[in-house]
């Protein structure tokens, strides 16, 4: 792609040594653990020992020590081989980041050097059933137990990824400020069998190994060490996780819709119905061809937002990665839909495994913000325009 133009060399290195990873699994491996039932340990463990799964982790506690730009590249290309590891945004790139960046020196040992080898999991919990795109409204609540000094947490959480594959669940919830009385965001570790933590399966039409959560909290009793960095700093420590978030969802989309693309140009250049391959007429190609731009268009905007994470411009980061989600998204989908389109009938068939991906596509749309939110988010902190609500 365009954007590998803007690697290092070492970033070179690595899409070429996580591509040749993702193609030694491949699409058949994907789609075998999902209709199984499974997940995709094979894959996640192998990537964890050449160091994949942490590379935007500290070198002090097993990372590699580079950034949000290599941890997407890893996303990208393996999902250009048919193998997308949605536990790749939520674990290392939204947990791992908030943890390292502002998590105490035994949060960081106890879950950093898992984290980077993928030894350990965690999932991240915000949305809830009344609060999707409105933070604000979160219910989630902690309060402290004055005998103990433990925290107490209570309240819903819906459509939490991976909740049974996770060791841990990083909780934005709300505690009460001493002196207004308000309540302000703040981030809890959240052990997976911790008495008073249920979860529940979400039956979802959508073909993935990972699967969706809802979850209770009842009064779940919480070590005073479980909150994560300051009581007083919930929105700056949420920020550094949702960013990434961002980034990695576009790095998600990205790497599926390479791979509709991929598949739908190989058929093209062979099918032949006439006298030439489909892919010689221009009814056929030139929505492939805008596939691509659409692709490479968005490709770029990501490797911006992670540039800017990087080197630590939140606020430049955070209208990038909205942007490079948003953009990311929609070429998603175009280069799925035109795939499948490509192909036929025989891209609604098993053994072209195509239509599986035209419910997956729009989990990037949808998740973690919705399109419509991004453009509220554009039009209000990029072009100043006034808000409704």
């Amino acid at each position: 792609m365009t954007s590998a133009l803007l690697d290092t060399e070492e970033q070179r290195a690595l899409r070429a040594a996580v591509a040749a990873l993702g193609a030694r699994y491949g699409r058949e491996y994907f789609t075998t653990v999902t209709r199984e039932g499974r997940h995709t340990d094979e894959l996640w463990a192998e990537a964890g020992k050449l160091g994949y799964l942490g590379v935007n982790l500290p070198t002090a506690h097993g990372g590699g020590g580079a950034g949000m730009r290599e941890l997407s590249i890893v996303l990208e290309e393996l999902g250009a081989q048919g193998c997308p590891l949605l536990m790749l945004v939520v674990s290392p790139a939204i947990c791992g980041s908030v943890i390292a960046r502002f998590g105490t020196d035994s949060q960081q040992q106890r879950w950093l050097p898992g984290l980077a080898a993928g030894t350990l999991k965690m999932a991240f919990g915000i949305t809830e059933p009344d609060a999707g795109s409105n933070s604000h409204r979160i219910t989630t609540t902690a309060r402290r137990d004055a005998a103990t000094g433990d925290w107490l947490l209570t309240g819903r959480k819906i459509y939490i990824s991976g909740v049974d594959i996770a060791d841990a669940t990083l909780i934005v919830g709300r505690t009460e400020d001493a002196r207004t009385g308000r309540l302000k965001p703040c981030l809890f570790i959240v052990d997976r069998d911790a008495p008073g933590f249920h979860r529940q399966l979400i039956p979802m039409e959508l073909a993935a190994p990972e699967k969706q959560f809802e979850l209770v909290m009842d009064d779940v009793r919480l070590p005073a060490d479980a909150l994560v960095g300051d009581e007083d700093a919930g929105l700056l420590q949420l920020f550094a996780g949702l960013n990434p978030e961002r980034i990695m969802t576009a790095a998600f989309a990205l790497g599926m819709g390479r791979y509709a693309l991929g598949r739908a140009v190989d058929y093209a250049r062979t099918r032949t119905v006439w006298k030439s391959p489909i892919g010689a007429h221009q009814a056929v190609a030139h929505p492939l061809a805008q596939a691509h731009i659409d692709l490479e268009l968005a490709a770029l905007m990501t490797a911006k937002a992670a540039h800017l994470h990087d080197s630590g411009d939140d606020a430049g980061a955070g209208e990038a990665a909205n942007m490079a989600k948003y953009a990311a998204a929609e070429a998603n989908i175009r280069a799925v839909d035109q795939a499948v389109h490509t192909l036929g009938g025989n891209g609604l068939t098993t053994e072209y495994g195509l239509a599986s991906l035209l419910n997956a596509a729009r989990v990037a749309r949808i998740a973690p913000v919705s399109r419509e939110m991004i453009l509220n988010y554009v039009s209000h902190q990029s072009l100043g325009l006034p808000k409704s609500y």
